[in-house]
């Protein structure tokens, strides 16, 4: 008697329940979703994002702090032609063909029918780089 009245107490409510369709539609306007999103998804993608581009460091710099950058640069090239012209005295110019070591680079001079090459091998990791010079 009891499974009797539950299944007509079933019965009865179970008529009176509605459904509904499930719809889905996309926040995103890039996936068919309102236009009106754009903008604050947007600024929460900026908001959120942890990277920053890079800023030129000559643009946050005075104009006076740029002129003594520009001085050190000038005078670590004198010295660096100056020690390379020191170095060169002894085993000549890059006119002539040979070899030359300075600390871990081996520069290689040769003269062909393309023009002057110069082979410079970093002896301490491998790298090869090869300079043309046409004729």
């Amino acid at each position: 008697m009891k499974r009797n009245l539950l299944i007509i107490i079933l019965f009865i409510f179970g008529g009176t329940c509605f459904a509904q369709q499930f719809s889905y539609k996309p926040t995103n306007p890039a996936f068919g979703g309102d236009t009106f999103n754009y903008q604050w998804l947007l600024s929460s993608a900026t908001a959120q994002n942890g990277l920053r581009a890079a800023v030129n460091p000559n643009e946050e710099q005075s104009e006076l702090d740029q002129f003594g950058e520009n001085l050190n640069r000038q005078i670590l090239s004198q010295v660096t032609r100056a020690l390379l012209n020191q170095q060169l005295a002894g085993a000549g110019d890059f006119n002539q063909e040979g070899t030359f070591t300075f600390g871990t680079l081996n520069v290689e001079v040769i003269e062909t029918a393309e023009g002057l090459v110069i082979n410079i091998l970093d002896t301490s990791n491998g790298e090869q780089t090869q300079i043309i010079v046409p004729n």
